[in-house]
């Protein structure tokens, strides 16, 4: 199984991303998928999770400002991330509970999002 994200990039504070992960392998289903961060420094934090079924959470920090959201046919997972800030400059990775063989934890190699002031 392989989780590969993409859409990071340098934006400035206030302005919009959207980062996709794709799961591709032997899957037969996905539970919860998310994402999580890891600024320089600190320890990776879940920013925002999905269940299969859709349900949602999100960190405080970027409640009202992100959403995330999957599209199980494809296999995959976004975040819209809105009205961003310096503070929001990390490493983003995407994270997937994947049913193969078993269940597998699964994580993405991770995409830079680096917002200025």
């Amino acid at each position: 199984v392989q989780l590969v994200e993409s859409g990071g990039g340098l934006v400035q504070a206030g302005e919009s991303l959207t980062l996709s992960c794709a799961a591709s392998g032997s899957i037969f289903s996905i539970n919860a998928m998310g994402w999580y961060r890891q600024a320089p420094g600190k320890e990776r934090e879940s920013v925002a999770a999905i269940t299969s079924r859709g349900s949602t959470n999100y960190a405080d920090s970027v409640k009202g400002r992100f959403t995330i959201s999957r599209d199980n046919a494809k296999n995959t997972v976004y975040l819209q991330m809105n009205s961003l800030k310096p503070e929001d400059t990390a490493v983003y990775y995407c994270n997937a509970m994947v049913w193969t063989t078993g269940l597998i934890n699964s994580w993405g190699q991770g995409t830079q999002v680096t917002v200025s002031s």
